[in-house]
C-alpha cells in the first residue's frame, strides 16, 4: 500500500522541521514548501492527500494557495495553521474548503491526532491486536 502523502507549507523553517519530523515518524511521505509557488509545484507533482497550510506566507497567502489547491484537486484535504487573531481569514478558509485550523503555537499531539484522523489512520489501526 502506498504511503499517505503530507505537504507542510510554512515560511518558518523551524515549524516545517518540527512537523516533518513528527509526521515522518507517523509513517507519512512528507514534503515541505516555504512559499506558494513551491507548494503548488508539489501539489501538481506529488498529489498530497493532505496539506498543512500556514495562513500568513509572504507572496501568495494561505487563502490564495488554498484556492489554487482546490481548483487543482478538490479531494486534497487542507488544514490551516494560523497566528492568533486571524478569525476573519479562518471563516473564509473554511468557506473555501479547509477542514479545520490550528492556532500557533499549536499542540503537536492534537495536530497529530487530527492529521491521522483525516488520513483515515484512526487509532483502531494502531492498536489492532493480532492473535
Amino acid at each position: 500500500m502506498d504511503k499517505k502523502k503530507l505537504l507542510i507549507v510554512d515560511d518558518q523553517v523551524g515549524i516545517r522541521i518540527l512537523l516533518l519530523e513528527v509526521f515522518a515518524t507517523e509513517g507519512y511521505d512528507t514534503f515541505q514548501a516555504a512559499n506558494g509557488r513551491a507548494a503548488l509545484d508539489i501539489v501538481k507533482t506529488h498529489g498530497p492527500d493532505l496539506v498543512l497550510l500556514d495562513m500568513k506566507i509572504p507572496g501568495m497567502d494561505g487563502l490564495e494557495i488554498l484556492k489554487k489547491i482546490k481548483e487543482y484537486d478538490r479531494s486534497i484535504k487542507v488544514i490551516m495553521m494560523t497566528a492568533y487573531g486571524e478569525l476573519d481569514m479562518i471563516k473564509e478558509a473554511t468557506d473555501l474548503g479547509a477542514l479545520m485550523h490550528f492556532t500557533k503555537p499549536f499542540d503537536i499531539d492534537e495536530m497529530r491526532l487530527a492529521v491521522n484522523m483525516q488520513m483515515g489512520e484512526g487509532d483502531s489501526s494502531r492498536f489492532a491486536t493480532g492473535s
